[in-house]
């Protein structure tokens, strides 16, 4: 006789809830081990490992000195990852970044090539102040951060997994910066903005950064249980509720829709892929705080990392002192 589907079911969600259970331990030894290290910006760590745990790419923006390099950093090595650094500088080459092929010849005089990989091949990559490099050099992350693999000399090169962007940018407003191209942005999974700690904050950096020896990262992970995290909140289920939350509060945000503040305020809006950001980051959330299924809390608290990046304002906008941050947040507020 066939087990009957409710008895198949059982030990399946028991499965499930047992792995959700050892990844919320693993995820909280995790959050302790960058807490140590990283002081304050609970907000910002949490936004950070989310768009980790749902295996995507993160943009930390911030004014220089705000622990944005630190972060990353101390991230590589409590997760267990292969972590490479680029600072990107304007004069800095496309084959800085993804590496080159060099003419080598054996004892024969035989001539061949020989690819050598560059810093890209790392698990966690740390693109520091990346909007400091010319569009060509950024362009040159596109490839990568879509499909994980490179192609140099018509050869296809794969990059290890799992493979993560960790990018520093400095506000637009200063000098020696580029705007990042929207092609680049979309790729993002989330927009981490990194504001002033609050003076308590400050005053822990103070007495524990300046004294005779500093904190440590400690690894607490392996690349291999991220992996399995990751694949578990791909399969944690999402409410139909949660995605006509995601549904409506994309499109809304897209001009032509029947929105007029949107049509006003916005020249381009958000695609596809923020809605499949919001629904990786609300699931990674989800878990985050131990919970098996995102709610539509999540959406609204990450509406504005997941879409801030992918939306441009109309001039009329700008002059009116309007802001990205503003309009997403009439329309969470319009969505319920």
């Amino acid at each position: 006789m066939n087990a009957s589907p409710q008895a198949t079911a059982a030990p399946a969600e028991k499965d499930m809830i047992a792995q959700a259970e050892a990844a919320l331990a693993d995820i909280s030894r995790v959050r302790d081990a960058v807490g140590k290290v990283v002081f304050g910006q609970q907000d910002v760590i949490e936004r950070t490992l989310v768009a980790i745990l749902a295996g995507g790419h993160a943009l930390l923006v911030g004014v220089p000195g705000l622990a944005k390099t630190k972060l990353v950093e101390t991230l590589g090595v409590v997760l267990g990852l292969d972590g490479r650094r680029i600072q990107f500088t304007p004069d800095l080459m496309p084959s800085d970044i993804l590496g080159s092929e060099v003419m080598e010849q054996d004892a024969a005089g035989k001539r061949s090539f020989r690819f050598i990989k560059g810093p890209i091949f790392a698990q966690l990559l740390m693109a520091d102040e990346i909007n400091r490099a010319s569009p060509r050099t950024q362009s040159a992350l596109l490839q990568s951060m879509q499909e994980y693999h490179v192609t140099v000399a018509g050869e296809r090169h794969d990059l290890p997994s799992p493979f993560h962007v960790l990018a520093t940018q400095n506000p637009l407003e200063q000098e020696g910066t580029y705007p990042l191209p929207e092609a680049q942005l979309d790729r993002f999974l989330m927009q981490v903005d990194i504001l002033y700690p609050d003076i308590e904050a400050e005053r822990r950096i103070l007495l524990e950064t300046t004294g005779a020896s500093d904190a440590r990262a400690e690894n607490v992970l392996t690349a291999e249980r991220l992996r399995e995290i990751q694949s578990l909140i791909r399969r944690m289920p999402v409410p139909d509720s949660v995605v006509d939350a995601i549904l409506t509060l994309v499109r809304s945000a897209r001009p032509g829709q029947g929105n007029k503040e949107t049509d006003r305020h916005v020249a381009w809006g958000p695609g596809p892929r923020a809605s499949q950001a919001l629904t990786l980051c609300a699931r990674a959330r989800a878990l985050y705080d131990g919970r098996l299924a995102p709610s539509i809390d999540d959406v609204k608290a990450l509406a504005e990392p997941v879409l801030q990046h992918r939306m441009a304002l109309t001039f009329a906008a700008r002059a009116e002192g309007i802001s990205v941050r503003n309009v997403i947040a009439q329309l969470v507020k319009a969505s319920g």
